[in-house]
């Protein structure tokens, strides 16, 4: 495909990013699982903003998948996705294999722990993920070596992690962050949309509508733990399973009083049927 390189080994990789470098220019990196719709699209343009050649990655990594998860059947879209990163304005595409990015094997991969933030939250409900998003990055950033790295909000404590994990290490990047991108009907883009059965996609936009009213009420001096059990007697109600409706400062850590200019963040994940989705809206209290 004209006008995207599409790179397979780590040395060609390398070369690439070497070249590009020699020429003074900035590399930015949007990692992405695959799949791709107009959220990452997004991404990889505001990447351009900040850098004058971008690399996107594809890969879908085994290591933040759960026993019970959905790795097998995550869709695996490569020609799709070259396209549409190529349309977004994307210079080159890693799409390493397993071995390339795990030499001893998955099961053998050093891996890396951020402390803290990885133990509430997403990382209480589905163990060893954060873990294994942690891993995957730091290698990645280390075969890519951008300058700038950008991920979206919407995964907010993945952002949080990454945050955290490129500061301790010392990558020498910077981490920008994307706005969520949604449907006409508030619902966040994500890949996992089109596991939604027709009736399940129509209920979905309940869970924006449920951050949205987190907001107003915390706004309206409602006591955080009543609209947090609120939140989930709504979702409920709308046919989901709540795994947490919560509000929390961005750091995650628990707000023990709101006021004006409070920074405060929704978040939830719940499940309709067999899909999973998360959501978060930041918000000040007062």
């Amino acid at each position: 495909m004209s006008g995207i390189v599409l790179l397979h080994d780590l040395d060609g990789l390398r070369a690439q990013v070497r070249e590009w470098k020699r020429q003074g220019l900035r590399v930015g990196f949007v990692p992405t699982m695959g799949n791709l719709h107009e959220g990452h699209f997004s991404l990889v343009r505001l990447a351009r903003e900040h850098a004058d050649r971008v690399v996107a990655s594809v890969f879908v990594n085994p290591t933040q998948f759960g026993p019970n998860e959905d790795f097998s059947r995550y869709p695996r879209t490569p020609g799709q996705d070259a396209a549409g990163l190529q349309a977004a304005g994307c210079d080159a595409l890693w799409m390493p294999s397993v071995d390339a990015m795990y030499p001893y094997g998955a099961g053998n991969a050093v891996r890396i722990h951020v402390p803290g933030i990885t133990d509430t939250l997403d990382g209480a409900h589905r163990p060893g993920h954060f873990d294994g998003v942690a891993t995957v990055v730091a290698r990645l950033f280390n075969q890519v070596q951008p300058e700038v790295a950008v991920f979206g909000r919407k995964d907010y404590q993945q952002l949080a992690v990454i945050r955290y994990l490129a500061r301790d290490l010392a990558f020498p990047l910077e981490i920008v962050a994307g706005d969520t991108r949604r449907e006409d009907d508030g619902l966040a883009m994500s890949s996992r949309n089109q596991y939604l059965s027709a009736e399940e996609r129509a209920i979905a936009p309940a869970i924006h509508r449920t951050l949205l009213a987190m907001r107003d009420a915390i706004r309206a001096g409602t006591p955080r733990h009543q609209v947090e059990a609120d939140a989930e007697a709504a979702l409920r109600a709308a046919g989901f399973a709540a795994d947490y409706a919560v509000v929390r400062c961005p750091d995650f850590s628990t707000p023990d009083a709101d006021g004006a200019g409070a920074e405060r963040v929704a978040l939830v994940a719940a499940r309709l049927g067999r899909t999973r989705l998360i959501d978060n809206l930041e918000f000040d209290a007062g």
